[in-house]
């Protein structure tokens, strides 16, 4: 029986992105059609998720099943061709995580650890950062409105005076992850929600947000590395392995 990869088009405030995943359910990376980056979650496929994201470039469908030998292999001239002109020629090649996942990515070194693109549910919901350690579990997801104000106060949050649900869908995400994690076996474990914020952030220290952290992306990886201590790295790896598993979120 021949083997198939999946593309699926995901988009969600203002992110577009295509994900590729194995019939097993692994996923082998995905495309962010907006910055051009390429998240390659197993090297030895790389060639295959480029071509199936040119494919499905081609198709303009909602969901695209390829089988595994049409994707494997290097991508030749004419189909590079058509995923630069989609994605522009500075993409980065093979690049793990976004420029805020790299941020992220630096906290390894202080015992967290990251886990990308967690697929919620099968409705192509995706979690864009959970990240474990020390400090705690948190979701974190980025919104960019460079060069508008974004006020934060309370439970509400507001760009260029245009009230927008960031905080309140965050929170939900947050929640969803906690509830999953603890019936996955992590019990008592709070998740908290992060919003890293591109743009010109304004915070009212009387009324920080409720249930959720708010922070610019230049204090990205330090806002963490600042945090009390929660939880002893035997936990932190813990509840890594949990997050990591795709049965924890398919359900």
């Amino acid at each position: 029986m021949e083997e198939v990869l999946t593309v699926r088009r995901w988009r969600r405030y203002g992110a577009d992105r295509l994900f590729v995943t194995h019939e097993s359910g692994g996923r082998v990376g995905s495309v962010d059609l907006q910055s051009g980056e390429v998240v390659v979650d197993d090297p030895v496929l790389e060639a295959g998720l480029r071509r199936a994201a040119q494919e499905y470039l081609r198709a303009d469908v909602p969901e695209l099943v390829l089988p595994l030998p049409r994707v494997t292999g290097s991508l030749d001239a004419l189909d590079e061709a058509g995923l630069d002109a989609w994605l522009g020629t500075d993409r980065p090649r093979g690049e793990r995580g976004s420029p805020l996942g790299v941020r992220l990515e630096r906290l390894a070194e202080v015992g967290w650890q990251t886990v990308h693109d967690v697929p919620l549910g099968r409705q192509g919901t995706v979690v864009e950062h959970l990240l474990i350690g020390p400090g705690g579990l948190f979701t974190v997801s980025e919104r960019r409105h460079p060069g508008s104000r974004v006020a934060v106060r309370s439970r509400t949050m507001q760009v260029d005076g245009r009230s927008v649900p960031y905080l309140r869908d965050a929170r939900l995400e947050a929640g969803r992850v906690q509830g999953l994690l603890q019936s996955a076996g992590c019990a008592g474990v709070s998740v908290r929600a992060v919003l890293v914020v591109t743009g010109e952030l304004e915070r009212d220290p009387a009324q920080p947000p409720q249930d959720a952290l708010v922070v610019g992306k230049h204090e990205v990886p330090n806002v963490f590395r600042l945090l009390p201590e929660r939880l002893d790295q035997a936990r932190v790896h813990a509840f890594a392995q949990v997050a990591r598993r795709r049965t924890t979120w398919v359900r």
